[in-house]
């Protein structure tokens, strides 16, 4: 491996669809910690398919995964579900495949959320960055349960100049989002909403940060529904500086 390993970006549909500037964030941020950064033709990682049980649609798109990023180094998603569907299930989905089989093991073993691969294997630490926030962080459920993502985007907003972390109540409880949970239950999935809204609302945070876009998406369109008013941002802009850019339908 060279001295700046070659990294496959894993953009995230929502991430392409939604919000690319979280994408040009996770490239600034990888650059910065010595990477070199590529971003491949790519389609969804395949975990709705694989949620919903439409599992021959999940193993063709991990099969198609496989193909596109098990060149690079390593492969990096600014999103703790994609990471999670690579790292935890395409050994699950390929199990029966014996030649993806071994290809979906390797491919795991080099697949990191962002913020966990900038600290656990770059060592990188933001510089002059600010961002004149009080802000509370939330755990994506990927990123926390499957990934044991916790400590790492806390180590590094600390970091960041202006920006006074302060945490959740409850930092452990799902925010209601879930992918297709959302939609199949969406009674149950407003009301969790509005307890993580009200839980943010009780530290003083004028920033909810978060490291899985549709997380981000689902409060801070529960809250245009309700009347909140606190912002959202993918821990990636913040860490990048762009905190203060427009984001997720602000003007």
């Amino acid at each position: 491996m060279s001295e700046r390993p070659r990294v496959g970006l894993l953009v995230s549909c929502l991430v392409d669809l939604v919000r690319p500037q979280v994408a040009f964030a996770a490239v600034k941020l990888l650059e910065d910690s010595g990477c070199d950064v590529e971003v491949p033709l790519q389609t969804c990682c395949g975990q709705p398919a694989w949620n919903s049980g439409a599992d021959k649609h999940a193993t063709d798109l991990a099969r198609q995964a496989i193909e596109t990023f098990e060149s690079f180094d390593y492969v990096v998603a600014p999103s703790g579900s994609c990471a999670g569907m690579i790292k935890r299930h395409y050994v699950e989905a390929l199990a029966n495949d014996p030649a993806y089989l071994l290809r979906a093991r390797a491919l795991a073993a080099k697949t990191f959320e962002l913020v966990s691969f900038l600290v656990s294997v770059r060592g990188f630490k933001p510089l002059h960055v600010q961002c004149a926030a009080r802000a509370c962080y939330h755990d994506s459920c990927s990123s926390l349960r499957e990934l044991g993502v916790r400590k790492e985007p806390r180590k590094l907003l600390s970091e960041v100049d202006g920006l006074v972390l302060s945490e959740l109540a409850e930092p452990e409880v799902c925010c209601g989002f879930g992918g297709l949970f959302s939609v199949k239950y969406p009674d149950i999935s407003e009301r969790m909403a509005d307890q993580k809204i009200v839980d943010a609302q009780a530290t003083g945070a004028d920033l909810i940060v978060g490291a899985d876009l549709g997380c981000l998406l689902h409060l801070k369109g529960r809250m245009q529904r309700t009347g909140g008013n606190i912002r959202v941002r993918h821990v990636a802009e913040v860490l990048a500086g762009l905190a203060n850019e427009p984001a997720l339908g602000e003007a």
